[in-house]
């Protein structure tokens, strides 16, 4: 496995590795990896010829300084699971290999549509820098099949509606939330949790479940209040719960209307926002 750092050396092997007909899978991550990241690099090591991880910390997708300043970096460790799960190349670019000067990376895109719930409001311009950096990582790997995990519900869907809307070649495969025993969403913000509040995590798990026990016998409304009154017990402190149309992301007022709904939350434990989501009707 090879780590490189510069966009011309990235290019450069990947080109002729493409040019011996292979094919490439990629995975977009800010280091910090755990197990459900691997169970992307796995997925893609049975679907490719050539895996590529990029570890990356993208500036633009951060609301709070102190966010983007506490953000766990350990390229070394991040290297080391990667080699042992069949990763052939790991891209660890700088900011300014991401971001030069001389290039416009911006995205011409209109993405409102998508961003008017969950995550949007409550992180303005985020998904614009997520959009950005994916477009402009994927131009440089220029991947098959980019894989992206669902405890992101609604950033892999606003990617997946970037790759149909400038008709990308690059495929989009979603892999299932790799959770703890306790039903806790595997991430990287889960280091940073106090040890007093970590054993009380699960209850997002649980109120999840509730939601998805009870799509066909309350209304979305009703599950969304009573959720939120659940994720409001010490020292939780919750930012929304939305049922909504797991293409669209609008609210979901008739279940019978939509085909695909997903249940989405994101919760503070102290100062760790968590998010996660759960498939309560249809599949991805």
């Amino acid at each position: 496995m090879k780590v490189l750092k510069r966009v011309s050396s990235i290019q450069k092997v990947l080109q002729q590795e493409a040019a011996k007909g292979k094919t490439i899978g990629f995975i977009p991550t800010m280091g910090a990896l755990h197990m459900g990241h691997m169970s992307l690099i796995e997925k893609s090591v049975k679907e490719n010829d050539i895996t590529v991880t990029s570890v990356f910390v993208n500036p633009t997708q951060f609301n709070q300084k102190e966010d983007l300043e506490k953000y766990p970096r350990n390229l070394k460790a991040d290297a080391k699971l990667l080699k042992a799960h069949g990763c052939d190349y790991v891209f660890a670019p700088q900011v300014s290999q991401i971001y030069p000067k001389n290039i416009d990376t911006s995205v011409k895109l209109d993405i409102s549509h998508l961003t008017e719930s969950m995550e949007g409001p409550n992180r303005p311009g985020h998904f614009d820098g997520v959009v950005q950096v994916v477009k402009r990582l994927l131009d440089i790997v220029n991947p098959d099949r980019i894989y992206m995990g669902q405890k992101d519900f609604q950033q892999f869907s606003i990617i997946g509606y970037m790759l149909r809307k400038l008709k990308m070649k690059t495929k989009l495969r979603v892999c299932p939330i790799i959770r703890e025993k306790d039903g806790l969403a595997m991430s990287s913000r889960n280091v940073r949790l106090k040890k007093s509040h970590r054993p009380k995590c699960s209850i997002i798990f649980e109120t999840l479940k509730y939601a998805k026990n009870n799509l066909d016998k309350r209304k979305c409304t009703t599950i969304c209040k009573n959720a939120m009154k659940r994720l409001s017990a010490k020292p939780f402190k919750p930012e929304y719960f939305e049922i909504v149309d797991g293409r669209t992301m609008e609210k979901v007022k008739n279940p019978d209307d939509h085909k695909l709904i997903v249940a989405c939350t994101a919760v503070w434990a102290g100062k760790v926002r968590l998010i996660d989501n759960m498939i309560l009707k249809g599949k991805v």
